[in-house]
């Protein structure tokens, strides 16, 4: 298999690092389109009945148990400040429990060198840990032995493969051959020896869509809805020409929101591992989208703020988003996360 030349493994690298700072920097945070979160709202309860140290948030996902319901979503990963960062991040869920997922390891495929920015197994062995490449990539020259790859070298747990149309659309130079993919993933999963889970990018992932990849074997799905960072605004930040930059601003409010995805991934697929991410900023916004049937709940952009920051802001946002959900359910009289979808818990505004 031949894979690409080094010359764009470098523009990948240089892509990975100008995405870390747009995100940090850029105004790429959905304006008008919103998570839908908001037309939710929690029944408050009185008279909890209930020890608010006695809430235990620990759940169960692929297998694993977790010391709460919380993903550090996929974010980066080939700099040298995506290995600090990484390093940071592997590091907090490791103490509190939490389930993490590394950024595109494309970079590290087409460069091996920078495969090691994504290493933290050592940090985190007892974390969920989920490795990440572009299904589209599939169409590219990548196959089984890439995934095996990215897999192994991680100590990965699962394999997210990430759907981008519109990011792909909007790049400069984008892998925009989407043909024949769902065969393709079919035949991944059925040939890997962990689980695969599919996820969008930021916008959202539909009903049927979600029924045709649950038939093709994927393990479980993360909706990734709108409301959040809006990767079309990200490539529209660092177009090289108008007509792209153009793109990325037409299409920067694109997507479904993440709590109609939710409802309507579940409608579907009552059982499957589901994972409720975009735009989702604290702990009530967390514990709305599990009350909607969400099994984990997925942040990125809080979570590299703060390990852009430090370790410590880092520790003092897992211990905050823990008390925020630990709060929701002492206040509706919940001693568990499975009581979060009891009726009448969880209201329409309006």
């Amino acid at each position: 298999m031949t894979l690409l030349p080094a010359a764009t493994a470098a523009e990948t690298q240089a892509r990975k690092a100008d995405h870390l700072r747009i995100c940090l920097e850029g105004p790429v945070q959905c304006a008008q389109v919103t998570t839908g979160l908001e037309r939710y709202r929690f029944t408050h309860c009185c008279l909890p009945e209930l020890d608010w140290h006695d809430i235990d948030l620990s759940t169960g996902f692929l297998g694993h148990r977790l010391g709460a319901p919380l993903l550090i979503s996929s974010m980066t990963g080939g700099t040298a400040a995506a290995h600090q960062i990484n390093q940071r991040l592997a590091t907090v869920a490791q103490h509190y429990g939490l389930a993490m997922g590394v950024g595109s390891q494309r970079v590290g495929v087409e460069n091996p060198e920078l495969m090691g920015t994504f290493a933290v197994r050592s940090l985190a062995p007892n974390i969920l840990l989920l490795a990440n490449l572009g299904a589209v990539q599939f169409n590219y020259g990548y196959g089984l032995d890439q995934c095996r790859r990215v897999i192994d070298k991680l100590e990965a747990n699962a394999l997210i493969l990430h759907l981008n149309p519109l990011q792909e659309a909007v790049q400069t130079r984008g892998d925009t051959n989407f043909k024949g993919l769902l065969g393709k993933i079919e035949q991944l999963c059925a040939a890997l020896s962990v689980p695969v889970i599919v996820k969008e990018v930021g916008n959202g992932i539909s009903a049927p869509m979600v029924r045709r990849l649950i038939e093709a074997g994927v393990a479980a799905v993360d909706v990734a809805g709108a409301g959040g960072t809006s990767w079309a605004r990200v490539e529209s930040e660092r177009a090289m020409d108008a007509h792209q930059r153009r793109l990325g601003q037409t299409f920067g409010e694109w997507g479904l929101p993440t709590a109609d995805c939710i409802v309507a991934a579940r409608r579907v697929a009552p059982t499957l591992p589901l994972i409720a991410s975009g735009g989702l900023r604290h702990g009530l916004d967390v514990a709305k989208t599990l009350a909607l049937g969400a099994d984990l709940a997925g942040l990125a952009l809080p979570f590299l703020q703060a390990a852009n920051e430090s370790e410590a802001a880092l520790a003092a946002l897992a211990e905050v988003l823990i008390a925020e959900i630990t709060t929701v359910l002492f206040c509706t009289g919940q001693g568990t996360l499975a009581g979060l979808r009891q009726p009448g818990v969880l209201e329409t505004v309006g």
